[in-house]
């Protein structure tokens, strides 16, 4: 009998209860806005700041309203106008792109390798084309960050870190985020933390941290951000710095400052789901599972693999394959895009060179979703379906029927 899988990959977790109760307080008391607070109170904001803020190590966090709008404020806090050119990889989601867009910027591309991480020596390459590196972990897969910041500190161009899919992800023991001079994460449903949206922005810089408090909609209420710098940095930013309010609310803060104190088992958990999926695909011939270095401590909500060098057709049977099964794979090399996949070439709004080396590997790049409702043997019948696609299909196209 054909083996069936019956979960949902979008069903996340529910929230915690006491996630829900800090969020029916906050209800309760009608304070939602960041700074809406009584006498000798401290928001739930500042509060996921600060305490964010040491999760991490940084000296400084800022919580905002969407990963997007923290990539966007970022770049504004290092400098970056209408008409800069921005470096970023070529393997990302459309809000990365499109937070450089929406500054008037311009996106250059950086290629992928096999392990879907940027593509250090295209990298090396294109430094001379930018100040600035927007720098996206897709997907959870950090690279050698200790080549890439050596590369871009000689290079002087400033990296910032999307950690969307790495919060809890580290480099040698280091946290990624804490490479770059500023770092963001996102909040989304899908990410390891589940406000529905949110983001977070942390740095070092004293200066760069001040410009993005002032942009995300202070009102001169800064000194009310404990895991902001001292007043003294905003005597001159808060007369020349615009106002473009993202700021998080309270509600989304008390939600989200539970879910943190779990970060480190909630991290644990997903890994667990990866290697299950991972040992049940290894050693299949044509499919490519991705290598992950030694040195990167991966956090993996979700899980790719490679039908290098297939025909179109085949990998779209996979994915038809899988489905009719149950398994939702998303494919990041379709012509057109669909849901969250799309490519470089995709975003039309950028006039970007072909990158055949590049195009061969997100042709073949197929992706799944592994929140934690699945059990470990979801994870194994998971598996099992796409073992069993990918080896029917590589058949078939092998005897050419």
């Amino acid at each position: 009998m054909t083996e069936v899988f019956k979960g949902n990959f979008t069903q996340q977790e529910t929230i915690p209860d006491d996630a829900i109760a800090a969020a029916v307080r906050v209800m309760e008391s009608g304070r939602l806005h960041r700074y809406n607070v009584a006498e000798g109170e401290t928001s739930e904001a500042a509060l996921l700041e600060t305490e964010f803020a040491a999760a991490m190590g940084s000296k400084y966090c800022l919580a905002v309203a969407s990963g997007g709008y923290a990539l966007a404020v970022a770049m504004r806090a290092v400098g970056v106008v209408a008409g800069d050119r921005v470096l970023t990889n070529a393997f990302t989601l459309a809000p990365v792109p499109g937070a450089i867009a929406s500054l008037g910027a311009i996106p250059v591309f950086v290629g992928v390798t096999e392990g879907l991480v940027i593509d250090l020596d295209d990298l090396a390459t294109k430094l001379d084309q930018a100040d600035v590196l927007l720098l996206s972990h897709m997907r959870g897969h950090i690279c050698d960050m200790d080549r890439l910041m050596e590369m871009c500190d000689a290079a002087n161009v400033i990296v910032i870190e999307d950690c969307a899919h790495t919060m809890g992800a580290k480099w040698r023991d280091t946290y990624s985020g804490r490479f770059g001079k500023m770092a963001c994460y996102s909040t989304q449903t899908y990410k390891h933390l589940n406000s529905g949206e949110g983001g977070l922005i942390i740095s070092d810089d004293e200066a760069a941290m001040a410009r993005a408090v002032m942009m995300s909609g202070s009102y001169m209420l800064f000194d009310r951000h404990d895991a902001a710098p001292d007043v003294a940095a905003f005597a001159d930013i808060k007369y020349d710095t615009p106002n473009i309010s993202g700021r998080m609310d309270n509600l989304r803060a008390a939600i989200l400052r539970p879910q943190l104190r779990k970060l480190a088992d909630q991290c644990a958990a997903w890994n667990t789901r990866y290697v299950i999926v991972e040992e049940g695909l290894s050693d299949l011939t044509g499919l490519t599972i991705i290598e992950r270095p030694v040195d990167e401590g991966f956090v993996a909500s979700s899980f790719q693999f490679l039908l290098l060098d297939w025909d179109d057709a085949d990998i779209q049977k996979v994915v038809r394959g899988c489905a009719d099964r149950g398994v939702e794979l998303k494919w990041f090399g379709g012509a057109e895009p669909a849901g969250f996949t799309s490519r470089y070439d995709s975003w039309r709004y950028v006039d970007a060179p072909q990158m055949p080396a590049s195009d061969r590997v997100l042709k073949g790049i197929l992706d799944l979703r592994l929140p934690l409702t699945f059990c470990a043997e979801d994870c194994r019948v998971i598996a099992r379906i796409i073992r069993d696609e990918v080896a029917r299909t590589y058949q078939q196209a092998s005897r050419g029927s």
